[in-house]
């Protein structure tokens, strides 16, 4: 990790950039300062999947930020790029293990303390915790609460991801209580055209102080 992760954690969603919005919309939010980009698709489809994730990765090479692939450690592996494991994905130790020392490795941890603990123990990257807000991609009643980021915060010293219904209204709350990335993807994508895009990413970066 070359540099902190801390800002825009960019997360693709298969719906919302279907019909050739992925490249594009992606591209946009790494313009706007995503600092990581996550590929996530969960079809079947072995080399369009391979395809995507190839030219996405290249898109992160320019713009200076990072690829993770969620849930697919041979992907990952396959193209030297970071991984978001879930609790029912994988084992992070594996994961650990194959990808090496420097790779970034991120896991679901939903609103348990315990399960960051874990993580951490077993080298992952960052943590993430959520849902926080309603989430169509992630629907069901919110778990996560400011007062659990407060003592994760004082907790543990690994980067923190929040996720779930984050929007630009909701999110300086959550920076504020300790949120080191803010993972975004219907309120980033949820647009109609890529410069709409790119405009959410640059207030979404700009919520993090640069100093």
């Amino acid at each position: 990790m070359s540099a902190p992760l801390r800002g825009l954690y960019a997360i693709t969603d298969s719906h919302l950039l279907a019909d050739g919005r992925l490249l594009p919309y992606a591209e946009a939010a790494l313009r706007g300062g995503a600092r990581l980009l996550q590929y996530r698709d969960k079809s079947t489809d072995t080399m369009r999947r391979l395809h995507e994730a190839q030219a996405l990765r290249d898109l992160c090479q320019r713009h200076g930020a990072d690829l993770i692939i969620n849930d697919d450690l041979a992907l990952a592996e396959r193209l030297g790029v970071g991984l978001h494991l879930g609790q029912e994905d994988g084992s992070l130790v594996e994961a650990r293990a194959r990808l090496g020392r420097e790779a970034i490795i991120g896991a679901t941890c939903h609103a348990r303390l315990d399960l960051a603990e874990q993580a951490i123990e077993q080298g992952a990257s960052y943590i993430a915790f959520g849902r926080f807000f309603n989430s169509q991609t992630k629907p069901g009643a919110p778990a996560a609460t400011p007062a659990l980021l407060d003592e994760a915060q004082r907790r543990f010293a690994l980067p923190i991801v929040v996720i779930g219904g984050v929007t630009l209204d909701n999110a300086p709350n959550l920076i504020a209580r300790g949120a080191s990335l803010v993972a975004v993807i219907a309120g980033l994508f949820a647009v109609d055209t890529a410069d709409q895009v790119e405009h959410r990413a640059r207030a979404f970066s700009a919520l993090f102080p640069t100093s």
